[in-house]
């Protein structure tokens, strides 16, 4: 009779338990998932350079200019502002830079693009960017690409402890070296 008492309460606890855990409630996917990007690219390797986690808004027929306006700091991304993390002391552009993490934002223009990296944390959106917390201000290249990228991306190619970051939305791609 105790056993049977036992197992019954086991039983109930149980079900309680998962119904509990089976009605839990989870946001719909956001439209701009996070992504990550590093150097090296390759997973296997551990001894990373740098590494990018960024959101990746899409152009869903929109213009670049609209999404990241001239002028004006850009989020470099969608929703949380972009984190890049220095795991080594670097040269990001022709600025020195000590290993930490910091907030990536942009200066989208015609020309050559401004690239700040931020002492600013857990920033969301550029709302709040506060120049004084710059850490570093290089000027990226500008090119255009053939292929059209819905998607807005980062990707990292190199040798060695010699990288180049890529931004790349629409044609535009923007490219910056870091050097460890």
């Amino acid at each position: 009779m105790k056993k049977a008492i036992l197992s019954i309460a086991i039983f109930t606890i149980a079900l309680i338990s998962s119904t509990e855990v089976t009605a839990q409630e989870f946001p719909k996917m956001d439209v701009s998932p996070m992504d990550a990007a590093s150097y090296p690219t390759n997973w296997r390797e551990a001894d990373k350079l740098v590494k990018v986690i960024y959101s990746r808004p899409q152009l869903k027929g929109r213009s670049l200019d609209k999404l990241a306006p001239n002028g004006k700091v850009w989020r470099t991304g969608a929703n949380e502002a972009a984190e890049i993390t220095f795991y080594k002391n670097v040269m990001f552009g022709d600025k020195k830079v000590k290993a930490g993490t910091y907030t990536l934002f942009t200066i989208p223009t015609d020309g050559n693009w401004t690239v700040i990296l931020s002492n600013q944390k857990n920033v969301w959106g550029s709302y709040f960017y506060d120049e004084k917390e710059d850490v570093a201000r290089v000027e990226a290249e500008v090119s255009q690409g053939k292929d059209s990228l819905e998607a807005f991306s980062i990707v990292f190619d190199g040798e060695d402890e010699e990288a180049m970051m890529h931004l790349g939305w629409g044609k535009t791609r923007v490219s910056v070296p870091v050097k460890g």
